[in-house]
């Protein structure tokens, strides 16, 4: 199937979440939004980026976003990575399946009501940073909650069609030796290998690319 292409005759990809796709603490041509269209413009494909996110919203501050914002789909390509927020403030698992559920679902219809071009990215465990430690957090406390969040993603991605990525465990390992000045956001080092280790694969099998020429056949 041909890619979905705007009125300019480009490709258009919409990112939606929070600090992890804004890329809180590094310059935005770091993060992995723009890093994604700068991978596939180097091969010769022109995509434009759209971004709704913003540092500290939950779940439910996106859906609110969403329902107020100005889209114009469909979009080749739709990611969405939210809950770190309402594990962070103690938020019922319940209300984040709900809100997660809908944003899915809007997600899945300005991709063109096709759910195979949305990624859903699972949440970074901010539970192994220093920040954590300092706070009076308890990392395995965190990680179990942002495990328990990322499986209500994981199966709403499944029953909805959708692609799940896994950052989860590259931020585990990663640890402490990736982050942003702040200690606790994602550096543009850790940005790099969500891209090349999990996004742009999954990206580039949602857009039903070739490999890339540099790949072995």
């Amino acid at each position: 199937m041909s890619l979905v292409l705007a009125a300019n005759g480009v490709h258009r990809i919409l990112a939606l979440g929070d600090s992890y796709t804004v890329g809180e603490g590094i310059a935005p041509a770091e993060a992995w939004p723009a890093r994604l269209v700068s991978a596939l413009r180097e091969e010769g494909l022109e995509f434009e980026l759209e971004v709704l996110a913003k540092t500290g919203w939950s779940s439910g501050e996106l859906a609110e976003a969403v329902s107020g914002h100005a889209f114009t789909p469909p979009y080749a390509l739709v990611t969405l990575g939210i809950g770190v927020n309402d594990q962070y403030r103690g938020l019922p698992l319940a209300e984040y399946e709900a809100h997660f559920t809908a944003l899915l679902r809007r997600a899945i219809a300005l991709a063109g009501n096709r759910p195979e071009r949305v990624l859903v990215l699972s949440i970074p465990d901010w539970g192994v940073t220093p920040f954590a430690r300092e706070s009076g957090r308890d990392p395995a406390r965190i990680a179990a909650e942002i495990d328990a969040f990322n499986e209500v993603a994981r199966k709403a991605a499944a029953a909805q069609g959708a692609r799940f990525v896994e950052l989860t465990a590259i931020s585990r390992r990663l640890g402490a030796s990736a982050l942003a000045p702040d200690r606790l956001h994602p550096s543009a080092e850790q940005h790099r290998v969500w891209l090349e280790q999990a996004i742009l694969p999954a990206a580039r099998q949602a857009l039903a690319l070739p490999p890339p020429p540099h790949s072995p056949p």
